[in-house]
């Protein structure tokens, strides 16, 4: 299976991991062949997402009103390497790539109960102003967080 252009040593890629969400396939999230349908790909690295932000501290205030700033996701990537179907347990692996002024690039694995990795894949998330819809920088506490 050919390694995305995005990952230069497939184990040490993998061994990076340090967060790690649960989910499962749910009936609803498959195709006419019972399997993960490619879409629900892009929700599970969204759930990955969100929880890493919740879990680092800078998703506490996304979702006010008053806040200014929300992520955006400027563009995600998806390989598939294995079929998944109803009622497998995943786990959604979330890491940080690279840290930009106002942007950052996380890296994602989903891999099954027996250790497989099933999809791999990237996406560059941007900190907008909810009001001006311009690139806002990270804040020195965000930008902490993401370097860690």
């Amino acid at each position: 299976m050919n390694t995305p252009n995005y990952i230069e040593d497939f184990t040490a890629w993998k061994q990076a991991f340090k967060h790690k969400y649960s989910v499962t396939v749910r009936f609803s999230e498959t195709d006419a062949f019972g399997h993960l349908n490619n879409t629900n790909a892009f929700v599970y690295f969204e759930i990955g997402r969100i929880e890493f932000f919740k879990e680092c501290g800078i998703a506490a205030t996304w979702f006010s009103e008053k806040e200014e700033t929300i992520p955006v996701a400027a563009d995600l990537q998806c390989d598939f390497r294995q079929q998944v179907f109803f009622d497998e347990n995943l786990h959604v692996c979330v890491k940080v790539a690279h840290v930009g002024t106002s942007s950052v690039d996380l890296h994602y694995m989903i891999v099954n109960g027996k250790s497989e990795v099933c999809m791999t894949g990237r996406g560059r998330i941007v900190q907008v102003s909810r009001f001006s819809g311009k690139s806002v920088p990270w804040s020195d506490r965000a930008r902490g967080y993401l370097n860690q």
